[in-house]
């Protein structure tokens, strides 16, 4: 497993924009599919968007694809997610995760949790 500790949250205005970053701890880094999920008061925890550990392969949920880009550092151990055009509806919690399973949209197979980081876009 990696340690991760998120950063980057905060307050914005509907259109605005926040880039998320996700520090990693641990060996193999670059070994670890890495993704973002979020949840909102009262919802469950929904998949966002993922990166293979060579960077190559991404994958979006439909609802922020052309706003979102998932990136990541090996050489930083670092994972990052630049939130664009950002809506009311994106405000949650978000978390940064790692998998040794590669590219996955499946919550149940991320063995590595960050405490999370809120996001709260105001209209």
């Amino acid at each position: 497993q990696v340690q991760l500790v998120e950063s980057g949250g905060g307050l914005v205005q509907a259109g605005g924009s926040l880039r998320l970053s996700c520090a990693a701890s641990g060996r193999f880094f670059s070994n670890y599919g890495m993704g973002w999920f979020r949840q909102a008061p009262g919802k469950e925890r929904e998949f966002v968007a993922a990166i293979s550990g060579s960077g190559v392969r991404t994958l979006y949920v439909d609802s922020v694809k052309g706003r979102f880009t998932i990136s990541r550092d090996n050489a930083k151990n670092t994972v990052y997610l630049q939130m664009n055009s950002l809506k009311p509806e994106d405000t949650a919690l978000y978390y940064c995760a790692g998998t040794p399973t590669g590219l996955e949209v499946d919550i149940r197979k991320y063995n590595s949790w960050g405490q999370g980081t809120q996001v709260t876009v105001s209209s």
